[in-house]
């Protein structure tokens, strides 16, 4: 402690710390990359709020998808920082075309590169863990390269490898194909959200068409994306040719269902049997096509409920849909009469009450049927047409029926029920013998 206090030893330090800063600071090659870091920053000041105007102006126009507009909130803060990297990425280049030195220019770019990288992260990338894990990497790198470790960081990592056959894999291959999976994969499924959202608002094709072109740009866009990262390793796809047959034999034992739905839906797609939004009865399952997916169909009931429906049973069972080749949906509603009321004027009260529920439609007409004449009742139907299936039948067919029974009760119609007349024949006497007679 009295060391280091003494005078001499502070003022060794300090003539030690002038030394250094006259010798290595103080140079012309230093001042000049000073130079040039702080021309860089006072030439992006002027221009960086005219390109955050410019991507900002972007991202409100009606053409933006939501994904690009996102995107534009996310980069337009970040302007003044970008196009000071993009001017320092620029020094670099040309200092080392000339052969100047660059190192303090060199470090500046890494901090820059590994802060925005950071700010990109945390507003793309919503998971905490990849987030707090893409930040590590891009500070770890940064620092790396700051110290003039990297190569040998790259070196060290290489060299920890594992030979498989004709196939080497080291911890840098495994690495790089772990970040390249995931830009890649990332960079698919934003471009598949993006084009789905082209496709739905593309008016000459079905909706059915639009979910099965949707479906097959993601998947053909994933195997990209994965062959790609693959490929950008170093890896022979050709040595998984003996892996896809070995696959190709379990999914044909294994997974038949799974392909059997998987090809059933590709079939409801192409053939335009079923769609979203079509009102369909299977088995005892009544609603109408939420959404169509690969593997099953999503039907919503009138109470809420969600069925998914395997794509195999919408194929090879019997499928009533409500709502094929259009809308219009016709009830039939089965009403009894007494044989002591007038048939002609329950017809007509039939048919105004029909005409008074909203949701029935006027063309095709409503008609009222003489059906027979049963054991309690002259039976009659009342056949209504309705163009929104939708919304529910039974309920439709509730109203009809209160409307008929406020209207036959005011117009004395009366309604039967079962009813069966007992017939007691006369009894005949039965003869007495007394025995005290005998």
């Amino acid at each position: 402690m009295e060391k280091l206090i003494d005078v001499q030893v502070l003022e060794a330090y300090y003539l030690e710390l002038s030394r250094w800063f006259v010798d290595d600071v103080l140079v012309l090659s230093t001042l000049g990359q000073v130079a040039v870091i702080a021309l860089a920053f006072l030439v992006a000041l002027p221009v960086a709020p005219g390109l955050r105007r410019w991507i900002e102006r972007l991202g409100k126009t009606k053409r933006m998808e939501k994904g690009g507009i996102q995107a534009a909130r996310v980069i337009a803060p970040l302007a003044l920082p970008i196009v000071w990297l993009i001017l320092q990425w620029t020094s670099v280049i040309v200092a080392g075309q000339a052969g100047w030195p660059h190192q303090l220019i060199q470090i500046t770019v890494s901090l820059l590169t590994a802060w925005v990288v950071i700010r990109l992260a945390s507003q793309f990338v919503h998971d905490p863990t990849w987030s707090k894990l893409i930040a590590i990497s891009a500070w770890t790198v940064a620092a790396l390269n700051i110290v003039g470790l990297l190569d040998d960081a790259i070196i060290l990592l290489d060299g920890l490898a594992l030979q498989l056959g004709d196939l080497r894999v080291s911890a840098l291959t495994a690495i790089k194909g772990v970040l390249s999976l995931a830009l890649l994969l990332w960079l698919a499924t934003m471009l598949s959200s993006l084009l789905e959202r082209r496709i739905r608002t593309l008016p000459n094709l079905t909706p059915s068409v639009q979910v099965l072109f949707a479906k097959l740009l993601k998947i053909v866009l994933i195997t990209v994306a994965i062959v790609a990262a693959l490929s950008s390793v170093g890896i022979d796809l050709t040595a998984f040719a003996v892996f896809s047959g070995a696959v190709g034999v379990g999914i044909g034992f294994g997974l038949q269902k799974v392909v059997s739905n998987l090809i059933s839906g590709v079939i409801l797609l192409m053939d335009k049997s079923v769609k979203p939004g079509d009102v369909i009865s299977v088995g005892e399952t009544y609603g109408w096509i939420n959404t169509l997916g690969a593997r099953y169909a999503s039907v919503v009931t009138r109470d809420g409920t969600e069925y998914l429906i395997p794509n195999e049973d919408i194929i090879t069972q019997q499928v009533v849909n409500w709502s094929y080749s259009n809308n219009e949906v016709r009830l039939k509603i089965p009403i009894g009469i007494s044989y002591k009321s007038d048939v002609r004027k329950a017809i007509a009260l039939c048919l105004d009450a029909a005409a008074e529920v909203e949701r029935v439609v006027e063309s095709p007409k409503s008609v009222c049927l003489l059906k027979g004449f049963g054991d309690s009742s002259v039976d009659l139907e009342l056949r209504i047409w309705i163009n929104d299936p939708q919304n529910g039948v039974s309920n439709v067919k509730s109203l009809v029926l209160l409307l008929v029974w406020d209207k036959f009760h005011e117009h004395g119609i009366e309604i039967p029920f079962p009813q069966r007349d007992l017939h007691i024949r006369s009894a005949e006497p039965v003869p007495v013998v007394s025995s005290a007679a005998e």
